[in-house]
C-alpha cells in the first residue's frame, strides 16, 4: 500500500514536472514566436531578422572556414601556444627606449658633423695656400658639360670624359666615387676669374671627400657651396637642365648655406611705393623683396612696410610686430606684394623711424631672434641722409645694419644711400634689371657673416627636413615614392689670411646630407609595437620625422607640398590641445606624457582609437628632440623566446622568408664590404663568426630566429593545401601570408605568379601594405584591433587607381588569452573579389523553408543587399561599380539612420597638411589687355623688360621662373586646414532594424553583423524613392578662418628655442666695405629710355 502510494506519488510528481516542462516549453515557444514576429512588426514590410541572420551566419561560417583553412591561423596559434611556458614577457621601458634612440641618432649626427669639419679645415688650408690669379686658366669638370660632345664628336670645353657608374647608395644614379663636379648657376659665367680661382683651390677637397666616404660609407652627398656662386659636389654626377635649358639651383639661397653663413636676424623691409616707382621699378622692387624673403629662415623674423607720404604695413594685421620667417608667412606676404601700387611722394624718415622702433621694442622684449638686426631699404632714391634718425635710434652702437637697394639706372641719389649703408655697417647695391636682383640681394649675407668670420666661430647648423626639388630635377632623380626628405649639417668656411682678417671674408659653406630614412633605421621598431612610432622635431617645433608627416602629394607624379618643411608637431599630434608635448620637446626636456589619440590608416580613410604614452628627450649636440609613442595594451609588452642557433638559421634561410627591408637587424651601411649583403646574409655571417665586425642587434636576431622556427610549419601546411587538387578548385584564394612582431614575413602562392589578380602584396607598391621603417603592415595593424580569433576583411585602396580586384583577410595571433598579451603575429590570405562575392550571393539565397521556396532573397528586386565593413566601405553590392565606395554615398538615408541609432559613430578628424584647389582667376595684367591701347603698352613693357634683362645666362632663368609663377596663380593646390569624418561601427550592436520616412513612404532596412568578422550585411527595401536624402560622404571640408582669426593665427608665436650661437657684430669689423653702384651700358640705356619715358607718361 505504501509502495503503491509512493508510486502514485511519484506519478503525480512526474506529471507535475512534465506539466512544468510543458508550460516552460510553451513559454519558450511563445517567446520565440513573439521574438520572430517582433522584427516583422518592426519592419512592417517583410525583411525578417531571422532570415537575414541566417544569411549572415551562413556567409560568416563559410568565409571564416576558408580564411582559417588557407591562412593556417589555428596551426600558427597552436605553435606559439606550444612555447607559452618557455617565453618571457617584458613590459617595454619607454624612458630607456627613447634614450637609446637619442643616443643612436646622436652618433649618426656626430659622424656627419665630423666629416663636414674635415671639409672645412681642408678648404681653409687650401685657400690659405692659394694666391689669387686673375689670368688663371683652369679646366674643370662642369656638372652640366661632362660627357658632352660637339658636332664633330669632340668633348666640349669644361666637359671631357667623366666615368660614371650606377650606384644604389646614391638612389641608383650614375656617379663617380673618385671625383667631384662643379655646378655654376645659369646666370654666371663659367670662366669668371673669381670662379676659376675658387674651383682651382677647392680641388683639394676631392681627397677629403673620398677619405670621408671611406671612413663612413653611410655618407651620401658631400659638398662645398662657394660665396662666389659655384657648387662643388661629391660624388661626381651629371646635371641636366630643365626644358628651358636652365638649372635654377644656386647654393647661396639654400637654407643650409644661409643658416651657416649668418646668425639669426630680425629684418624690416621698407619698400618705396611713391609715384616715381611706377612700372618696371616697382616690378624689380617686388622681385627684390621676394629674393630677400628667400634668404630668411625659420630662425629669422621679419615684416614689410610700404611707404610714400604715409606708412602702409603690407599685412595691416601685423602692425608694429615681427613674424617668424617660415614658409607659410613668407608666402602670405608674397601674395600681398602683388597688391602694391605706386603713387604720391616718398617720406623715408617716418618709415625709418617706424622700422627702428619695431626692431628695438621687439629686441628689448626678448622676442624674435634676439640677435642680428637689419633694415632693408628698397627705393629709387633718397633726397637726404636722415642722419638725425640714425643718431636718435642707431648711433653710436650701430646695432641695426642698413642695406639700401637702389632700383633703376639713375645714380643721382646713390651717394646718399651708400652713405647710409657705410654709416650703419650695411651694404649698398644698385639693381637695374630683374637679372641683377638675386646676385645683389645675396651680398648682404656676406656682411651679416662678418662677425662670425672674425670670431672664427665654425657654428654647426642643422636644417629642418626638406627635399631639394631643384637638385632632384637636375639629377633627373626618379623614385616611386618621390625624393627622400633629408636634413643637412653645415659649417661656414672662412678666409684665414691675416691681411683679410678684419674684412671677415666668407669663402662659403661645407655640408653633407643625412636622409631621414637613415635616422629611422636606428629605431628598434620591434620594441615599439604594432602602433608605436618614433618621431623627432626641431627647435622651432617643426617635424623632422613622424609617420604622419606627408611631404609629398600625388598628381600624376610625386611632388613636394609647399609647406612640408614647416609642419608643426601640434598639427599631427593635434589631440594635445595644450601643446604640453610640443612645449616640453622644444625646450629639450626629458619626460613622459599620455593622451587618447585617433590614428588614421589606409590613406586616412579609417581610424583607430587608442591611448598613447609618450617618452621624449633631446639629441645632444643638435637642435633636435626625439620621442617615442607606445600604445597601451598589447603595445607595451614584448616577449622573448629561445631556440637553438642551428634550428633558427635553418628555418630563417628559406625562400619564402623575408625580413623588413627598412629595419636594421645588422648595420650593413658602416662598411663598404657589407653594403651588398642582405639582412639574412648578414645575420648568418654574424652568428657564425665569419664577420665579427658586423654591428647587429643580437636581441632582435634571437627573436627573429624564434619566429622563423615557430612559423616554419606553415610553409609545409600551405604546400600541402596547394598540392591537394580538391582544394581551392576555382583558384579563389591566391596568396597566404604572415608577419611577426620582428618583421619576419612568409608568403605562399596558391596560383602561378603570372595569374595573380593583384601583386601589390608581393611588390610592396602600396607602401602601407608592408613592413616599413615607421609602421607595421596595414593588415597587421587592423587585425590587432579585432577581437581575437576573428578576421578583418577589406578591399585595398590604391593611391594610383581604385583597386577593387581582391579582398584581404587577416587575423592576429596572441600569445596569451589576456589583455596584456603581446600580439606575436598576424596571418591572412588574399582572395579574388569575385570569388568572395560569389560566396556572399550564395549564402543570401538560403532560407529555412521546408519546401525550399524562399519568400525573400537578395535576388529579389524588392530589396537591395550590401556587405560593408566596420568603417562603412562596401565590399559587395548588386551594383558592382559601388564596390569600395563608402556606404553613405550609396545609401545616405540609411547611413544617417544608422548613425542616429548608434550602430555607427562619426569621428571628426583634422588635417593640417591638406591641399585645397583654388582658382585665382585672371591676373591684373590680363585685365589690361581688354583695352587695345593698354595691350600695346603691355607689349612694349614686356619688350623693355626683355631688353633690360637679356643675358645669355640669366634671362632664361628669370623668365621661366616668373612665367611659372604666373601660370600657377590661375589654378593651384594651396595649403589649407580641413575637417573630415571617419566612421566606425559600434561593436556591442550586432543586429538592428529600422525604418526611414522618405516623403511619406516607409523604407525598411536590417543590419546584421557577420560572425567572426568586421563585416555587416545590410538589407534595404527597394520600394521607396529616397533620392532626395543627401548622401553621407567623407569629403573633407576646408576650415575657413575669418579675418580676425587669420590675424590672430599670424600673430601667434608658438614656443621655440633660439639657437645657442649669435654673432650680431664685432668691434674689429671693417664697416667701410659697404658696396658700390652698378652702372649699365650707356648704349642699352639710350636704346630703351624713349620707350620707358613713353610708358611712364601714359
Amino acid at each position: 500500500m505504501e509502495r503503491r502510494m509512493e508510486r502514485e506519488g511519484e506519478t503525480v510528481r512526474r506529471m507535475e514536472r512534465e506539466g512544468e516542462i510543458q508550460a516552460a516549453l510553451r513559454l519558450i515557444f511563445w517567446f520565440t514566436l513573439s521574438s520572430a514576429l517582433a522584427p516583422v512588426c518592426a519592419s512592417q514590410h517583410g525583411i525578417p531578422l531571422g532570415v537575414v541572420k541566417l544569411w549572415a551566419s551562413a556567409f560568416g561560417g563559410e568565409i571564416k572556414s576558408i580564411s582559417t583553412k588557407y591562412s593556417g591561423s589555428q596551426l600558427l596559434q597552436k605553435k606559439y601556444k606550444d612555447h607559452e611556458r618557455s617565453v618571457k614577457i617584458e613590459e617595454v621601458d619607454g624612458a630607456r627606449l627613447v634614450k637609446t634612440v637619442a643616443e643612436n641618432m646622436e652618433e649618426i649626427f656626430m659622424r656627419k658633423a665630423e666629416a663636414t669639419r674635415r671639409l672645412v679645415e681642408a678648404a681653409e688650408e687650401a685657400h690659405l695656400q692659394h694666391e689669387e690669379n686673375p689670368d688663371l686658366q683652369y679646366e674643370y669638370f662642369n656638372a652640366v658639360l661632362i660627357n658632352e660632345v660637339d658636332e664633330d664628336g669632340n668633348s666640349v670645353e669644361l666637359g671631357g670624359e667623366f666615368l660614371l657608374e650606377p650606384n644604389d647608395h646614391f638612389n641608383n644614379l650614375s656617379v663617380n666615387l673618385s671625383l667631384s663636379v662643379v655646378q655654376v648657376p645659369t646666370n654666371m659665367y663659367n670662366k669668371d676669374p673669381d670662379i676659376v680661382n675658387g674651383v682651382y683651390w677647392s680641388e683639394a677637397l676631392n681627397k677629403v671627400f673620398v677619405d670621408n666616404f671611406e671612413r663612413d660609407p653611410s655618407l651620401i652627398w658631400q659638398y662645398f657651396g662657394s660665396a662666389k656662386g659655384f657648387f662643388r659636389q661629391y660624388p661626381g654626377v651629371k646635371w641636366h637642365p630643365d626644358e628651358h635649358g636652365v638649372i635654377s639651383f644656386d647654393c647661396r639661397n639654400r637654407k643650409w648655406y644661409i643658416q651657416a653663413a649668418t646668425s639669426p636676424k630680425d629684418v624690416v623691409i621698407l619698400v618705396d611705393v611713391s609715384g616715381s616707382m611706377k612700372g618696371l621699378r616697382l616690378t624689380i622692387a617686388r622681385q627684390t623683396v621676394s629674393s630677400i624673403l628667400d634668404t630668411l629662415g625659420d630662425d629669422d623674423f621679419f615684416n614689410i612696410i610700404a611707404y610714400n607720404q604715409e606708412i602702409h604695413y603690407v599685412e595691416p594685421c601685423l602692425n608694429g610686430t615681427l613674424v617668424q620667417a617660415d614658409r607659410t608667412n613668407k608666402d602670405h606676404f608674397r601674395e600681398h606684394l602683388d597688391k602694391l601700387f605706386a603713387k604720391g611722394i616718398g617720406l623715408l624718415g617716418e618709415a625709418l623711424t617706424e622700422a627702428f622702433t619695431i626692431l628695438n621694442e621687439f629686441n628689448q622684449a626678448g622676442r624674435g631672434s634676439v640677435c642680428s638686426r637689419a633694415i632693408m631699404l628698397v627705393t629709387d632714391g633718397a633726397t637726404e641722409m636722415y642722419d638725425d634718425v640714425f643718431a636718435k635710434y642707431n648711433w653710436p652702437e650701430r646695432k641695426v645694419r642698413i642695406f639700401p637697394y637702389l632700383i633703376g639706372r639713375e645714380s643721382a641719389f646713390a651717394d646718399n644711400l651708400k652713405w647710409m649703408a657705410c654709416a650703419n655697417k650695411g651694404y649698398f647695391s644698385q639693381i637695374s634689371t630683374l637679372a641683377d636682383v638675386q646676385e645683389n640681394v645675396m651680398r648682404y649675407l656676406h656682411v651679416m657673416s662678418r662677425p662670425k668670420v672674425i670670431d672664427h666661430e665654425h657654428d654647426t647648423v642643422w636644417t629642418e627636413a626638406y627635399v631639394d626639388s631643384a637638385l632632384a630635377q637636375a639629377h633627373k632623380l626618379k623614385s616611386k615614392r618621390g625624393p627622400n626628405p633629408m636634413t643637412t649639417v653645415a659649417m661656414p668656411v672662412f678666409s684665414t689670411k691675416n691681411e683679410t682678417k678684419n674684412q671677415g671674408i666668407l669663402l662659403g659653406v661645407a655640408g653633407t646630407d643625412i636622409p631621414i630614412q637613415e635616422l629611422m633605421k636606428t629605431v628598434p621598431k620591434h620594441k615599439l609595437g604594432i602602433h608605436g612610432y618614433a618621431f623627432a622635431i626641431t627647435n622651432n617645433g617643426y617635424i623632422l620625422m613622424h609617420p604622419d608627416l606627408r611631404p609629398l602629394y600625388q598628381e600624376g607624379q610625386k611632388r613636394r607640398k609647399a609647406h612640408y618643411s614647416s609642419v608643426d608637431l601640434s598639427e599631427v599630434e593635434w589631440e594635445d590641445t595644450d601643446d604640453f608635448l610640443r612645449t616640453a620637446m622644444v625646450n629639450r626636456k626629458t619626460g613622459t606624457f599620455s593622451m587618447e589619440v585617433k590614428r588614421t590608416v589606409d590613406k586616412g580613410k579609417r581610424v583607430l582609437s587608442m591611448h598613447n604614452d609618450y617618452y621624449f628627450t633631446d639629441i645632444k649636440g643638435t637642435p633636435f628632440s626625439v620621442g617615442v609613442a607606445l600604445s597601451r595594451g598589447h603595445g607595451k609588452y614584448f616577449f622573448k623566446g629561445n631556440v637553438s642557433l642551428a634550428a633558427g638559421l635553418r628555418d630563417l634561410d628559406q625562400p619564402d622568408v623575408a625580413l623588413a627591408h627598412e629595419w636594421t637587424y645588422c648595420n650593413t651601411d658602416d662598411n663598404h664590404e657589407h653594403r651588398y649583403l642582405t639582412q639574412i646574409q648578414a645575420i648568418k655571417l654574424y652568428l657564425t663568426g665569419r664577420k665579427p665586425h658586423l654591428k647587429c642587434d643580437r636581441e632582435l636576431i634571437q627573436q627573429v630566429l624564434f619566429d622563423a622556427v615557430v612559423t616554419a610549419p606553415l610553409e609545409a601546411y600551405w604546400t600541402g593545401l596547394a598540392l591537394n587538387k580538391s582544394e581551392n578548385p576555382d583558384k579563389g584564394v591566391e596568396i597566404a601570408f604572415l608577419g611577426t612582431r620582428t618583421g619576419l614575413s612568409r608568403t605562399h602562392l596558391f596560383v602561378a605568379a603570372e595569374q595573380l589578380t593583384n601583386e601589390d602584396l608581393l611588390t610592396a607598391d602600396d607602401y602601407e601594405g608592408g613592413f616599413n621603417a615607421d609602421h607595421f603592415p596595414l593588415w597587421y595593424k587592423r587585425a590587432a584591433e579585432q577581437v581575437p580569433g576573428t578576421f578583418v576583411y577589406s578591399i585595398p585602396f590604391s593611391s594610383a587607381r581604385e583597386n577593387k580586384s581582391v579582398v584581404l583577410a587577416s587575423t592576429a595571433i596572441q600569445l596569451l588569452d589576456e589583455r596584456k598579451s603581446p600580439i606575436v603575429a598576424a596571418v591572412g590570405i588574399q582572395m579574388k573579389l569575385d570569388f568572395f562575392q560569389r560566396k556572399f550571393w550564395t549564402a543570401s539565397r538560403q532560407c529555412n523553408a521546408l519546401d525550399g521556396k524562399c519568400s525573400i532573397s537578395c535576388d529579389n528586386e524588392d530589396i537591395k543587399c550590401y556587405l560593408i565593413d566596420n568603417n562603412g566601405f562596401i565590399l559587395v553590392s548588386e551594383d558592382y561599380s559601388q564596390t569600395g565606395l563608402f556606404f553613405g554615398e550609396a545609401e545616405g538615408a540609411v547611413m544617417n539612420k544608422l548613425l542616429l541609432m548608434g550602430s555607427f559613430k562619426r569621428i571628426t578628424l583634422y588635417d593640417y597638411q591638406a591641399l585645397c584647389r583654388e582658382y585665382a582667376g585672371s591676373s591684373d595684367s590680363a585685365h589690361t589687355l581688354l583695352d587695345p591701347f593698354a595691350a600695346v603698352k603691355w607689349l612694349l613693357g614686356e619688350l623693355i623688360i626683355f631688353l633690360l634683362e637679356f643675358n645669355l645666362y640669366s634671362w632664361w632663368n628669370v623668365d621661366s621662373t616668373v612665367n611659372a609663377e604666373r601660370a600657377q596663380r590661375r589654378t593651384m593646390l594651396v595649403p589649407c586646414d580641413t575637417e573630415y569624418p571617419a566612421f566606425v561601427s559600434e561593436r556591442t550592436i550586432k543586429e538592428t532594424a529600422g525604418n526611414i520616412d522618405c516623403e511619406g513612404c516607409l523604407r525598411t532596412f536590417v543590419i546584421q553583423q557577420i560572425p567572426s568578422s568586421n563585416l555587416f550585411m545590410v538589407v534595404v527595401e527597394n520600394k521607396c524613392d529616397c533620392s532626395s536624402s543627401p548622401p553621407v560622404t567623407m569629403e573633407p571640408i576646408e576650415i575657413i578662418y575669418n579675418e580676425s582669426l587669420k590675424c590672430d593665427r599670424l600673430k601667434f608665436q608658438k614656443d621655440r628655442k633660439r639657437p645657442d650661437s649669435c654673432h650680431p657684430f664685432h668691434p674689429e669689423e671693417n664697416a667701410m666695405e659697404c658696396g658700390s653702384a652698378v652702372i649699365l651700358s650707356p648704349t642699352l640705356v639710350a636704346t630703351v629710355f624713349p620707350f620707358f619715358t613713353f610708358l611712364v607718361s601714359r
